[in-house]
């Protein structure tokens, strides 16, 4: 039997990156699967007729995380679609990196509003079908820069650093009713927004990692594919690191 099999989840911002590889992964372990995406229809119709292929339910929903109304909309749409939803993933997020001397409102407001209140957002209408349920598995992808911190993005540090708090107290509400939440922390992870990277500068960047390379999306995928399974049914409240070692 496959770890997710006839499971709904739902997974925002997975039309690239790291949220696509989540959204294959799931697909590949049986769960259905509705996504989000805010750009390219194309883009979403491709990837849910890839979706499709492994024998299960797949559809994208154009939607803005960042919004209140709209995320709760969007919860609703898919329990009406899918006719129930055991997993969320609450992937989207976005950079605006600057120092702080120099950083606008703006995008601090940018990255806080679609990293973190995003979360909320979803997770608030996500949990009502799951505690009726009595039964839920809610997955935050966080950073390492939410521990540790990075100069040029306070921003997007505060932001991940509220996800691993804002997790931490779900887990705590929730847990009586088998409702469990947990996060991801990927490290240095290679993916589309790394191709524009140095090529030396890459290199040094690896190898300050015990690990000597960056992480694969599928890595940080197949961490999520735990936590949304029964192998993890005892754990909830955690960080789970995906980064090579890199704050061991």
């Amino acid at each position: 039997m496959k770890l997710v099999e006839n499971k709904v989840a739902l997974v925002t911002g997975a039309s690239r990156g790291i949220g696509r590889s989540i959204a294959l992964r799931l697909a590949q372990e049986g769960a259905n699967v509705a996504f989000t995406y805010l750009s390219s229809v194309e883009k979403g119709e491709a990837l849910a007729q890839e979706l499709e292929q492994y024998g299960i339910k797949a559809k994208g929903y154009r939607s803005d995380a960042s919004d209140f109304q709209a995320a709760d909309q969007l919860v609703t749409d898919v329990i009406a679609d899918f006719g129930k939803l055991d997993i969320l993933i609450n992937n989207a997020g976005v950079t605006r990196d600057g120092l702080l001397m120099r950083m606008s409102e703006e995008n601090w407001d940018t990255v806080i509003n679609i990293n973190l209140k995003s979360v909320f957002n979803l997770t608030k209408a996500a949990t009502k079908s799951m505690m009726r349920a009595k039964s839920g598995s809610i997955i935050n992808i966080t950073s390492v820069v939410g521990i540790r911190g990075n100069a040029g993005q306070a921003n997007y540090a505060a932001s991940k650093a509220g996800i691993i708090g804002f997790t931490k107290s779900v887990a705590l509400e929730l847990g009586s009713r088998n409702i469990r939440s947990n996060a991801v922390a990927p490290g240095f992870i290679e993916t589309e927004m790394t191709d524009a990277i140095d090529g030396k500068a890459m290199e040094e960047w690896k190898q300050s990692i015990p690990m000597k390379r960056g992480g694969q999306p599928e890595e940080v995928a197949d961490a999520c594919v735990f936590l949304a399974s029964d192998l993890s049914r005892y754990i909830t409240g955690q960080v789970l690191q995906v980064d090579g070692g890199m704050l061991t």
